[in-house]
């Protein structure tokens, strides 16, 4: 039995799934999955080797394989092995009682990093609705459940959730503003592993245990287990735990169920890069997609 470590942002109910009805096991894995603080404290873990691989966005596997400006100043060489999810209902959402067409500046919008995937995003569904930027005050809060936590908190008027941490914001009150399919083709999450590092034929069964989980998932086979173990590891409600087995089931939302990278969708994470954070480095990156993703993965 092969044992990985996953540095993941939320807690995934596709991983509890594949590990509960012993697909994991079945193909000679245990897997522990960790969560991080933040995106660069992912990638400096993974990099030193406290992580096998890591559940991401491919926004931060882009910044961290091509662009010396990322957090931590250094290039690393990651290899994303397959796609999880197309953004797991990742929204813009509002503190309770919050109105987009409200006076808006000085409000705080609560990101992982200012210059992360989920804060181009968040800029993006901004404007969107009519507000600049410029127009918020942009504070780092971490994680997305750490995130969500702080919108029902106070500590900010906006933030950009998903995979589950939106219903438990809204349960709270929070109110759901814009999604992520208004941008264009779109991918949430990918698996990720230094492309050096031991272990990567226990990364890719675990891969394919989860395109295979995904697509149970999605057919309904599984949609049982995803229900409990959305309401058990997100404390959602019946309600709020069926709507989020629904977005797993979403093709524009959901799980990816064959491991597939879109180029298109890589494109989107580059062009909103373009629009929010320009550097000579992203000339031609649209090129260079197969430098960071396994080709038998990558499409389009």
């Amino acid at each position: 039995m092969d044992h990985l470590t996953l540095g993941v942002f939320s807690p995934s109910v596709l991983l509890d799934v594949a590990t509960t009805t012993g697909r994991l096991a079945a193909a000679g894995l245990t897997v522990t999955d960790v969560a991080v603080p933040s995106s660069p404290a992912q990638f400096q873990a993974l990099a030193r080797g406290a992580y096998d691989a890591v559940f991401t966005s491919p926004d931060n596997a882009l910044a961290y394989r091509f662009l010396p400006s990322n957090p931590l100043g250094e290039l690393l060489d990651v290899e994303v092995v397959a796609g999880v999810d197309r953004g797991l209902g990742l929204v813009l959402a509002g503190r309770a009682g919050f109105d987009a067409t409200e006076r808006v500046r000085g409000r705080r919008l609560g990101v992982d990093v200012p210059n992360s995937g989920f804060a181009f995003v968040g800029y993006a569904l901004l404007e969107e609705l009519g507000v600049h930027r410029d127009d918020v005050d942009v504070v780092a809060l971490g994680s997305t459940p750490k995130r969500a936590a702080a919108l029902n908190a106070g500590d900010c008027e906006l933030s950009v959730l998903n995979a589950g941490n939106e219903l438990v914001a809204r349960s709270g009150g929070a109110v759901l503003l814009a999604d992520v399919t208004m941008l264009g083709p779109y991918l949430g999450t990918v698996l990720a592993r230094m492309r050096q590092a031991p272990g990567a034929d226990a990364v890719d069964r675990l891969s394919g245990v989860l395109a295979e989980t995904a697509a149970a998932i999605r057919t309904g086979e599984l949609s049982g287990q995803a229900g409990e173990s959305a309401a058990r590891l997100l404390r959602l409600g019946p309600a709020d735990a069926a709507e989020h087995v629904a977005v797993l089931s979403d093709p524009d939302r959901g799980l990816v169920d064959d491991a597939t990278v879109p180029a298109s969708s890589l494109e989107t994470l580059v062009e909103l890069r373009r629009r929010f954070l320009p550097v000579a480095e992203l000339d031609g990156l649209t090129q260079r997609f197969d430098e960071m993703v396994r080709s038998a993965v990558l499409v389009g």
